[in-house]
């Protein structure tokens, strides 16, 4: 969720997180980071526990990586502790599955409010179907629609997961591009060949560059060419963070 923000920010959207930061030093650091980048945190929420962290181990011959994480349950957002305020005087509203109330209930929000609402899902619990149909653009992970529906075909389970309010239904692909559904338009937009170092952050680097493009009106297809630009650059560098690209470079090759 961070790095998609820091992402907007890089590339000159005004951006705010909405959510909890711990009282530790990694609590610290992530509101520092924040602030760096010039992300509002007038919304945090403070918690007097200890922040999420991640170890994350590198495959450093192909640039894979597999991510091992503690969250205190302290940290959790609820849904009542969502301010009305604070999602729906943006633009438009990202979330994602981790606390899916608070997500569900901020969706519903910036839907009323007349906002649009991405999303970042990768998980498919029960719960998670709730928060597909709560917001407006929903971004899959690969394996999700499947798994959601039963339907191996991805546009079909695209098309079994669409609700009337869904203005494009999106399935990120690691390497082979990305896949959209928009309207009645199939659209599968080729990844970019890079020579890889880590993946680390490009699903929210491809999912900040498509709200990027998204709010300056890309037509579909460009929204996902410059989206998998992003993603592309940002695995030719170390880290999360790190790797959010400036906006000329992913001009320089979208």
């Amino acid at each position: 969720m961070t790095t998609a923000l820091a992402t907007c920010a890089a590339m000159g959207l005004s951006t705010s997180y909405v959510g909890t930061i711990g009282s530790d030093r990694n609590g610290e650091q992530m509101r520092e980071e924040l602030h760096r980048r010039g992300i509002d945190t007038t919304y945090a929420i403070a918690r007097n526990t200890a922040n999420p962290f991640a170890v994350i181990l590198l495959d450093d011959r192909y640039g894979e990586r597999v991510v091992l994480w503690h969250r205190n349950p302290a940290v959790v957002l609820s849904s009542a502790e969502v301010d009305r305020k604070a999602v729906t005087i943006g633009r438009l509203l990202h979330v994602d599955d981790v606390d899916v109330a608070a997500s569900i209930q901020a969706a519903n929000l910036a839907v009323a409010a007349g906002k649009p609402v991405t999303s970042d899902i990768e998980r498919t619990t029960d719960d998670v179907r709730a928060l597909v149909d709560a917001v407006t653009i929903p971004i899959f992970a690969e394996h999700v629609p499947a798994e959601l529906t039963g339907e191996t075909n991805l546009p079909r389970a695209l098309e079994r997961l669409r609700r009337p309010y869904h203005s494009m239904l999106c399935v990120t692909l690691g390497a082979r591009g990305a896949l959209l559904l928009a309207g009645h338009e199939v659209i599968h937009e080729p990844g970019i060949s890079v020579q890889t170092l880590d993946t680390t952050g490009a699903g929210d680097i491809f999912r900040g560059a498509f709200i990027c493009a998204l709010l300056r009106g890309d037509q579909p297809r460009d929204i996902l060419h410059f989206a998998n630009a992003a993603a592309a650059i940002s695995c030719t560098k170390l880290g999360a963070m790190n790797s959010v690209p400036a906006i000329e470079e992913v001009r320089a090759i979208a």
